[in-house]
């Protein structure tokens, strides 16, 4: 089975910037409910993933930082503490498996590193429960 057939394509996936500010980024993750979103940069390339306690580390140890003035500090600056890596669209399974097992998605991109999507672990859980026999 190829990992293509598990791709939530980028169009469907909720990602940011790096030019973003932490404002931004913060409403993002609120707004889709999510603990972590990818990164990407102007070129579409993925460079990372930003967390919740990313956002919690960068406000606690900033002097000066407030809720009132993280529209000003860009997410390129936010030191990153969750490296989920990412997997080739044409990657064997067994790579994106063992990644997906410590993540809870894979960030997928193409041969110049374009982000196109991502995999669940969600997804990947739910399809072996369907198919599994005894």
């Amino acid at each position: 089975m190829e990992i293509s057939s598990f791709l939530l394509p980028k169009d469907q996936v909720a990602y940011i910037t790096n030019s973003l500010s932490m404002l931004e980024a913060l409403q993002q993750l609120e707004q889709h409910h999510y603990t972590a979103i990818p990164i990407i940069d102007n070129e579409g390339k993925y460079v990372g993933t930003l967390s919740e306690g990313d956002l919690l580390w960068k406000l606690k140890n900033t002097a000066g930082l407030t809720f009132d003035n993280i529209g000003e500090v860009p997410v390129s600056d936010i030191q990153k503490h969750v490296h989920n890596e990412s997997v080739l669209i044409n990657a064997e399974m067994e790579d994106m498996l063992t990644l997906a097992a410590d993540q809870n998605f894979v960030p997928v991109i193409d041969n110049e590193g374009v982000f196109v999507g991502i995999i669940r672990r969600k997804d990947i859980i739910e399809y072996y429960t369907r198919n599994i026999t005894d």
